[in-house]
């Protein structure tokens, strides 16, 4: 027996998204459609509210959005409804970790994302996606990049010590970011070992940690009950693994089909890609659906 979806829940990159970092037109009348049948959409994404309302509203497409992999949960109106801030003593491990081992990270807080080294960083992120996508046009890589700056989604800073001065700082996330795979395993392997904190990935080439309380899926399914819906009854669409916490609590797991064969697996229903609006294509199949069982 089909069941009826109340909810859907979309990652954003790799899935929302398309290479350019753009939600399709397609892409924004199905959510706006969706909505406008009594479905509640709420967007999950690694990013931070900024960078994911930035790109919301180029599209004109409004929604709650889980944020930080769900450290920070906002509602319609940009209103926090749910905060996890990392240990602050966990936080200080994780910083030592990734120091010993020399890789690159960015700090998500409740006062902006902070970067040790703005033109390192382009660098370091242009060299680990032209590594993963060759096809890529290398200055278009460079100036994306750059646009998080240029924005003042990040902002540079001169000493990470610096921040820890601050009493009312919260750290929701720490991303980190290598093209030397081994490197981020050796990370992960310690901070599991040392720490309680939720480690997942939204690519090869990073880590995202954060509170073990911060998974999409807990933040989902605080979401869903608010609204006294089903989890049964909800959808999640992804790529990668920071949905699989959404993919193991809801009742249907989609994939793109641009995401990892383990993602796909996990989820055994496998969409259209995020350059063919793959997120267009699935709520129209739900709007049918829930159609065919209403009637």
């Amino acid at each position: 027996m089909q069941l009826l979806i109340k909810c859907i829940a979309i990652d954003m990159d790799g899935t929302l998204l398309n290479s350019k970092e753009k939600i399709s037109l397609a892409n924004a009348k199905a959510i706006k459609k969706a909505q406008s049948e009594g479905i509640e959409v709420i967007v999950a994404t690694g990013r931070a509210y900024i960078e994911a309302q930035h790109v919301l509203q180029e599209a004109d497409v409004q929604c709650p959005v889980i944020s930080i992999n769900g450290a920070v949960v906002f509602d319609q109106e940009g209103k926090v409804i749910a905060s996890h801030p990392m240990d602050k003593m966990e936080y200080r491990t994780t910083r030592e970790i990734l120091a010993q081992l020399e890789i690159y990270y960015e700090i998500f807080t409740n006062k902006g994302i902070f970067s040790k080294d703005k033109a390192y960083t382009i660098a370091t992120l242009a060299d680990i996606f032209l590594t993963a996508m060759p096809h890529l046009d290398a200055e278009y890589i460079i100036k994306q990049a750059s646009k998080r700056f240029d924005l003042g989604h990040v902002v540079e800073v001169d000493n990470y010590d610096d921040l820890d001065k601050d009493d009312e700082l919260e750290v929701y996330k720490v991303l980190a970011f290598s093209g030397k795979l081994e490197k981020l395993l050796e990370a992960k392997e310690l901070l599991t070992e040392k720490t309680a904190l939720a480690i997942s990935s939204s690519g090869k080439e990073n880590l995202e940690i954060s509170s073990d309380e911060a998974q999409k899926g807990i933040a989902l399914e605080a979401f869903v009950n608010a609204k006294q819906l089903s989890l049964k009854h909800t959808m999640a669409i992804g790529d990668s693994y920071n949905d699989v916490s959404m993919f193991m609590k809801v009742g249907n797991p989609v994939a793109m089909a641009n995401a990892l064969t383990e993602i796909k697996q996990i989820c055994g229903h496998v969409t259209k890609s995020n350059e063919e609006d793959g997120v267009a294509h699935t709520i129209m199949e739900v709007l049918m659906r829930n159609a065919l069982v209403t009637s």
